[in-house]
Order: C-alpha cells, then structure tokens, then sequence
C-alpha cells in the first residue's frame, strides 16, 4: 500500500465529512485492499487482558496526578501506585504518561537574591549542610521568597522543621521588615514543643542578623549560610522553590488576599497533609512526624 493511496483516501474522508455526506465503506476497503470480513473482525475485536490493564493503569496514573494538583512526576506516581499494590516500573509509568502527555511542573533554574550584610566575620555555619536531623524540632530552616502578583510584589517568610521537611510556620507580608520574620518564629515556636535543644538556620540577610531576631531566637543556636553559598540553606530554598513551580505559577495572582488564599490552600490542604517526600520515604510531612511519635512512644513502652 503506498502513501499515495491512503492521502487519497483521507481526502476523500474529509471531503465527505465536510460536505456531510456518508462514505462508502466498501470503496475504501477496497481500496485499502481490506476484506469486508477482516473489517467486521477488526471492528468487534475485544481489547485484551493486557490493554484493559494498561487503561486500568493509566486511569489510576491520572487520579493520582490529579490528586497531586497536578504535580507529581513518574517517580511519586509510581511510588503511589506500588503503595496500593500495584507492581509497575518507573520508565513505564513515564511512558504512559507521555502517552497521556501528563508531566510534572518544571522547575527554573536557582538565582540567588540575598545580600550579605556586613559582619559576616562574626556568623557561624552550625548546621554545615548536615540535612537530616534524627527528631523533630532539632534543627529549623528560615527564608524570605517574593511572590509577584498584579498589585506588585508579597514576600513569603517560611519557617520549616528540617526532620520531616514541614513548614512549621509561615508568613504573607507586604514589606520585608523584620517584624514580618519575627512573628513567623513567634508562631512556630506556640506550635512546637521547645524543650530540646534547636539549631535554627538562615542565609545571612539584614532581618535574620538584626537585634530583634537575636532576641527573639535567645534560646536557640542560630547558625547562617555561608557567604554567596546557598547550598546551606538548600532545603527551604528548595521549598520556596516548589510551590512556585506547584502552584503558584500556574495562576495570575491579583492581589495579597488572592496570594495568602493560594498560599494557605497549598501549604495547608496538600504540602503538609497529602504530598508524598522522597525524603520521608514517601510520606507526607505531617505522617511522618506521627510515625516518628508512634514509634518513640512504642519504645517507651518497651523499656517501660
């Protein structure tokens, strides 16, 4: 069969369709030189055992992207699917999605903005890039990102517990005054449990240097960035990175009430609560703090 035929066809097809007239089934068949038996066949043919399992999957595919805001790449879609039991390799989930043309958000390139303020002499590096603490609330991150809207520029203070990558604490302000970081600590420190030791880390910007952070984080070690060396602070850097690539660019954000609604709908209904962490073997943040208690509480009950 040459090209030449099956492009007379076609425009015989589409001349037809336009002019809304029937086409001749027995013309084409035989000139695609198909039997009007093998047609039957073809047209009543039931899909198989494998075919209904691939549309089975790729329902399934489709649900969990969906329930992911529509985030989630092969890797957390097959690790979501392994958890309901089905066994299914990560390249072909890859490849149904790009038979679905699904994928995950794509993620720009890290700029640094910060500035480093003058006494840098006198900042040390406690945490040194050791990025998994062993409990909750033993180390915390903190940084400032901006979120663009029509109404000009919000600034997004987020405060997370490295353990489990939570964001403890957060904050919408329309300036970056120090009092904007001050009351994100305030509010994670009336929502978590201070009674051992904290490292509480940051880059090296005039609102995490000031008089009223220091006093505000008094019983803390408070350990910073080194100069023009993000990687310090990968992790929320990471975050802020996240839910802008997630959700935030997705929309045309008009105003602050419009940024604080998104903002709040994604930390508090899906990142927290729902959205599986490589980090925390595939679990969301909140689970894996309450699998961390359940098991300290089941050790206490053992040596109990």
């Amino acid at each position: 069969m040459t090209e030449a035929i099956y492009v007379e066809i076609a425009k015989k097809a589409e001349a037809a369709h336009h002019e809304k007239r029937r086409v001749s089934v027995s013309g084409m068949l035989q000139k695609l030189g198909v039997s009007r038996t093998g047609y039957r066949s073809w047209i009543n043919r039931k899909p198989s055992n494998t075919q209904k399992r691939q549309e089975v999957l790729k329902t399934k595919i489709e649900t969990i992207y969906n329930d992911s805001k529509q985030n989630y790449g092969a890797p957390k879609i097959t690790e979501k699917l392994k958890q309901s039991g089905e066994i299914i390799a990560e390249r072909t989930v890859g490849k149904y999605m790009k038979q679905m043309g699904i994928k995950a958000q794509w993620i720009k390139p890290y700029t640094i903005t910060t500035k480093d303020s003058d006494f840098s002499k006198k900042l040390r590096n406690i945490l040194d890039e050791q990025f998994n603490p062993e409990r909750p609330n033993a180390v915390w991150c903190s940084d400032i990102t901006y979120i663009w809207t029509m109404d000009g520029f919000f600034y997004l203070t987020s405060i997370m517990d490295l353990y489990s990558r939570k964001i403890i604490a957060w904050t919408l302000s329309k300036t970056m005054e120090v009092s904007c970081v001050i009351d994100t600590v305030n509010k994670a420190k009336s929502r978590r449990n201070l009674d051992a030791p904290l490292i509480i880390h940051s880059d090296r910007g005039s609102q995490f240097v000031s008089k009223e952070y220091q006093k505000a984080t008094a019983k803390m070690q408070r350990s910073y960035s080194k100069k023009a060396y993000p990687w310090d602070n990968a992790c929320i850097e990471s975050f802020h990175a996240i839910i802008k690539r997630e959700w935030l660019n997705r929309f045309k954000i008009l105003d602050y009430n419009h940024a604080y609604r998104l903002i709040f709908e994604y930390l508090e209904t899906f990142y927290n609560t729902t959205r599986i962490h490589s980090h925390c073997n595939y679990m969301s943040p909140n689970n894996f703090e309450k699998l961390f208690t359940k098991t300290q509480n089941e050790n206490l009950q053992i040596a109990g």
